[in-house]
This record gives C-alpha cells, structure tokens and sequence, in this order.
C-alpha cells in the first residue's frame, strides 16, 4: 500500500512539474511583406551586398536549392554577403513553411509574400518576371538589382554571382543572369 501511494504521489508531483514547467515560445512565422515591404527590405540592407532569394514548399527546385542557399549564407556572411529568402506559399500550406523552415534551419531571414496584387509584386522585383521560382536576386551596395537567377541554379551559379557581388564596390559591375 505505500508503495502504491508512493507511486501515486510521484506520478503527481512529475505532472504537476511538467505544467508549472515553462514551456518554449514557438518560433515566429515569418513576417508578411508587400511591394513597400520588399522595397523597405531592400532599403534596409543598403549599404551590403544582398541576395534575396523566393522559394515556396511546393517547389521541387526551391527545396533542392534552399540548403545550398543556406551554406552559401553562412560561408559568404563573414566576407559580407547578406542574404533574405521569401516564402511564396499560401495561407493554407503554413505548416509546410514552418516544418520546412525547422528542418533547414536557415542562417538568415525570411519573410511570407502577401497574398494579392502578385503581378504588382512581380514587376516591382523584376520588370517582366512572371512568378516563377526559384528566383534569386542581387543587389549592389548602391541598392541597385545587378544580377538574377531565375529557376534552379547550380552551386557554380551562385557562387560566381556572390563573388561578383561581393567584389562589387561602386554597383558597376553585373552578377550573371540566367533564367
């Protein structure tokens, strides 16, 4: 018998533990941009070579290259490179973004296109884009878009457009363009 209260009382006391135990703040889903958002971000890293990459869950290719991205990021940061990913997913495929987002663990921030005025957003990013990802942007220190890669690009791509960029003092020079 008190061997069947002791365990009781254990039982309880781990359970009453386990609700009193703080419990850890889930991670925050990325902030929903629009055109001026994206134009902020852009004005944000002013100043730094940046490279903003879209992506969504249910693209096959966009899955193959985020890995990568995020190697590049944190081997290219200390030599300046800023990186920013965009999540083109819908409200409805949220969870995949955040199971995604906990898988990847990506070393720089990302944000969520808001939903609407998509050709609007399109043509602020790139005069002529069509939506198609994955898409990568560069950007100068002068703020100015300087090179793209539209679809899958290969590790060679990006790294020879990073270097580029990363050389790219004035914004004078061009990081490759493919599509």
């Amino acid at each position: 018998m008190k061997t069947r209260a002791a365990l009781v009382a254990f039982v309880l006391c781990a359970a009453a533990s386990t609700i009193a135990a703080p419990q850890a703040n889930a991670p925050h889903d990325p902030r929903v941009i629009d055109v001026q958002g994206y134009q902020k971000i852009v004005e944000q890293y002013r100043g730094k070579p940046l490279l903003i990459t879209f992506w969504a869950t249910w693209c096959e290719p966009c899955r193959d290259e985020y890995p990568m991205l995020n190697e590049l990021a944190k081997q290219y940061a200390p030599k300046g490179l800023y990186v920013v990913g965009v999540n083109f997913d819908d409200d409805g495929d949220l969870i995949l973004m955040r199971r995604f987002i906990a898988r990847y663990k990506p070393v720089f921030p990302n944000y969520r296109k808001k939903h609407g005025n998509e050709a609007e957003f399109e043509q602020a990013v790139l005069p002529g884009w069509n939506g198609s990802l994955p898409a990568s942007f560069f950007y100068s220190k002068d703020g100015r878009q300087i090179g793209h890669v539209l679809g899958a690009g290969t590790r060679e791509t990006f790294e020879a457009a990073i270097l580029t960029l990363l050389a790219t003092d004035s914004g004078t020079g061009a990081a490759p363009q493919t599509n």
